[in-house]
């Protein structure tokens, strides 16, 4: 049952959802439809293939009569895709926010959401990270050139709030995972590429798998479910200037969760660990306190369920791809 709170908010309301049909995209649109009653046809999703947002024109028409935007729309990828395409993720995400932002603006569009990212807080900062800590320093050097063009458009979205009283919010999600996630290791995050490595060492009976890193940098993991529910409430709820974290509440180290994931896909066998591969940033774990008290969020999935439905998902998806 839709709550009548959530659907007079909604109501009538037109959607422009960036990034629509990719992995956290997906599960918003289920989120938007199932919970909060939106008709599909209140959605509108525009394609890269036919709307290329880093083109000024293509923004312009994809705001057309938007009443909210959820930008999601980014070019993302692991360490490794960090290291090979730094000016790439750099170009790609600022062309994308700054222009999509102004279309928005010169539209009188009610409401913008900006999504930003964890890799926007420097790299020694004292955790649980604060959001009041995001520029004492700068980012983890892998990270820099994506979480600094994230981080410009908060700048972007505070100047524009301040001087064009725009209703734009900022909100930095922790590292995502689950089913409908990206697998491929060229561009993968950290567990879907040890989900597919763990699971397809244990399909080909192989003695070994080969980890990044020493496992001793941690991390903090976020359900795509609990991020889609967090970035609705925060769209329904939230209108001030400051940015907000988006997290589960749970630091983990690597080494337990490539331990973690050995256990759930049943490998056996023995784990290498490539220590001249880099671990990235040391330490990352958000404070969730302000999504609670701004807007009621707080992540519900715990990691291992998370990363039973994620593998669960990824063997199925696998096991189908095979038969067609």
């Amino acid at each position: 049952m839709v709550e009548n709170r959530l659907t007079d908010f909604w109501k009538n309301k037109k959607i422009l959802l960036t990034g629509g049909a990719g992995f956290l995209g997906t599960h918003l649109v289920e989120n938007l439809i199932q919970k909060r009653g939106v008709s599909s046809s209140q959605i509108y999703i525009p394609r890269h293939e036919f709307f290329d947002l880093r083109v000024w024109a293509n923004c312009q028409k994809v705001v057309e009569n938007a009443d909210i935007v959820i930008h999601l729309a980014a070019r993302v990828g692991g360490i490794g895709f960090n290291q090979k395409y730094p000016g790439t993720l750099f170009y790609d995400n600022i062309m994308m926010g700054t222009q999509l932002m102004e279309a928005a603006r010169l539209a009188k569009v009610s409401k913008f959401v900006q999504l930003g990212t964890v890799c926007a807080y420097p790299k020694f900062t004292p955790t649980p990270f604060k959001e009041d800590d995001l520029w004492n320093g700068y980012p983890e050097e892998t990270n820099a050139p994506y979480g600094i063009a994230k981080k410009a458009l908060l700048v972007m979205a505070q100047a524009y709030r301040q001087q064009y009283n725009m209703n734009v919010i900022y909100l930095l999600p922790v590292n995502l995972y689950g089913p409908g996630d990206n697998f491929d290791l060229e561009s993968s995050h950290v567990i879907p590429a040890l989900v597919r490595k763990f699971t397809n060492a244990v399909q080909n009976e192989e003695k070994q798998v080969i980890v990044w890193g020493t496992g001793k940098a941690s991390r903090e993991f976020l359900y795509v479910k609990d991020a889609a529910e967090g970035i609705i409430a925060a769209t329904e709820k939230y209108d001030k200037p400051a940015p907000v974290n988006l997290g589960s509440g749970r630091e983990v180290t690597i080494k337990e969760l490539v331990n973690l994931i050995a256990k759930l896909t049943k490998f056996k066998g023995q784990i290498i660990w490539d220590a001249s591969r880099p671990d990235g940033q040391p330490r990352r774990y958000l404070d969730t306190i302000r999504a609670k008290v701004e807007f009621d969020f707080k992540a519900t999935t715990r990691l291992e369920e998370g990363l039973s439905k994620t593998i669960d998902w990824y063997i199925n998806e696998k096991s189908q791809n095979k038969e067609t």
